[in-house]
């Protein structure tokens, strides 16, 4: 009796998480259609577009697999399936099968709904799923953010890789010192990644502290 449950609140946070992406995703296709981007934020949404796309062809292998019905699966199964084709350059096509996406969002919106009335039911489970979800938005859009205001000659965040690992080190409070802005708006953003990042695994660290809690006790 207790398996079904925990199988509804995996794939419960996992229709989250996908929703969330395709948000993003079809954002990310906005901008870079309409806007004319610099190179180096062009190669970072680049890169995070494939992990995404990794995450979404992932996530339709174990759908695909956890399915009892295969030929039923398929018939909303192949959107999924589309959705994870990466925009490269020898798969033109791609770029325009992706916006197939706008279906994803319907698909996903039905079931967050359900998951969304039971994972905050508790409280401690809620508020790592939040803080999760803020945190990958966080690192994504600060990674953005930083490479269009570090236009000074002496600034070192350069690249795409760069920016993904300047937002991780300032996010987790790690601070290596190897990377940093240096333009007023850069230290601006950094500041609000460094205040979200001691709320968000504050946060984490009481979550993951309450449930050894709970481990003990049973």
């Amino acid at each position: 009796m207790t398996t079904n449950p925990i199988n509804e609140n995996q794939l419960g946070l996992l229709n989250l998480v996908v929703f969330v992406l395709s948000i993003y995703v079809l954002l990310a296709i906005l901008v870079d259609t309409v806007l004319v981007l610099p190179k180096e934020t062009s190669i970072l949404l680049t890169y995070i577009d494939n992990t995404i796309c990794v995450f979404f062809f992932a996530e339709f292998c174990f759908r695909f697999y956890k399915a009892k019905n295969k030929q039923a699966f398929m018939k909303w199964g192949w959107i999924d399936l589309i959705s994870s084709v990466p925009a490269v350059s020898y798969l033109r096509a791609g770029r325009i099968l992706r916006l197939i996406r706008l279906l994803r969002l319907i698909r996903a919106f039905r079931s967050t709904q359900m998951f969304v009335k039971h994972v905050f039911r508790n409280k401690a489970r809620g508020a790592f799923t939040s803080v999760t979800i803020l945190a990958i938005l966080l690192i994504i859009f600060s990674s953005i953010a930083i490479l269009q205001v570090e236009k000074d000659p002496d600034s070192n965040i350069k690249t795409a890789e760069d920016a993904i690992w300047w937002a991780y080190v300032t996010i987790t409070t790690v601070g290596y010192g190897d990377k940093f802005p240096v333009t007023t708006e850069g230290r601006i953003i950094a500041a609000v990644l460094m205040t979200a990042g001691v709320g968000l695994f504050g946060t984490f660290t009481a979550y993951v502290s309450s449930w050894f809690a709970i481990v003990k006790e049973e």
